[in-house]
């Protein structure tokens, strides 16, 4: 049994005693009562012993907490810093990556620009090689088509 207890059954000794008449006083019985109050007062160091026992306990449990607490929010932090950290990783990688596709892109331009330029100037120079090719077939023929306009004036040859 504990305190409460103990009082709990002072009470209802209380309640249930005789009452006297035209007073608010009762009639109980001394020797009950007496014996219920020295058992509340044998409880009482113990139940005192047991709450400051609790309330050490409970002193403990919030300093325990707190620990928790505080190694929770560094991991927290420290979590933080790290998603932050790679965020910008990958911003930069973001970044580079442009910056290469962009190089990429001008390089290759620029190659296309200078094949273009090279094989212009290839077809250029053919050109002139057929052009001149064209003048020397040009001048072959008109040199057999005199001959034959000065021997005999026949029709011109049929190519």
């Amino acid at each position: 049994m504990d305190v409460h207890d103990k009082l709990d059954e002072l009470s209802a000794l209380v309640e249930g005693a005789r009452a006297m008449p035209m007073s608010a006083s009762c009639v109980v019985n001394r020797t009950q009562v007496l014996d219920l109050l020295d058992e509340v007062r044998a409880l009482l160091p113990g139940a005192l012993a047991h709450a400051d026992d609790v309330l050490t306990d409970r002193a403990d449990i919030l300093r325990e907490a707190q620990r928790d607490a505080d190694r929770l929010l560094e991991q927290a932090r420290a979590d933080a810093a790290e998603l932050v950290s790679e965020h910008e990783i990958y911003r930069t990688a973001l970044g580079e990556a442009d910056l290469i596709r962009t190089e990429a892109a001008e390089q290759a331009h620029r190659m296309r620009q200078e094949t273009d330029d090279y094989v212009d100037a290839k077809l250029a120079n053919f050109e002139v090689a057929l052009h001149k090719t064209l003048a020397a077939v040009q001048k072959g023929r008109e040199k057999i088509q005199s001959r034959y306009v000065e021997e005999e004036p026949a029709a011109p040859l049929p190519y």
